[in-house]
């Protein structure tokens, strides 16, 4: 019976296994605006990455408030500049369309 138990543990953990994800290490100053935009492993993550980049531009200035509204307007601001500017990395962009200083 107990080995029946380790067997059968043993394949489940098998079976578990493959259903683990990798980790991806991501250097966002180097994301540009296309891929933020249209590559397959970006653009599916972009309100998690503009989350990122409103927290990111927010510790810079020390600031503990969230607004969801502008940070959604800002979101949109700054996917608007992308368009018109694939190569930027998307911190210059958001730089640029926040009007943030450099």
């Amino acid at each position: 019976m107990q080995a029946r138990s380790i067997i059968l543990g043993g394949l489940l953990a098998l079976l578990v296994a493959p259903a683990a994800h990798a980790q991806i290490k991501v250097d966002f100053a180097k994301i540009t605006c296309r891929q933020y935009l249209l590559d397959p492993n970006f653009s599916p993550k972009a309100p998690m990455i503009a989350n990122w980049l409103s927290g990111y531009f927010n510790g810079k200035n020390n600031n503990t408030i969230v607004d969801i509204g502008a940070m959604a307007t800002n979101k949109d601001k700054v996917e608007d500049y992308c368009r018109l500017n694939l190569d930027v990395t998307l911190i210059d962009a958001a730089k640029a369309a926040l009007g943030l200083s450099k």
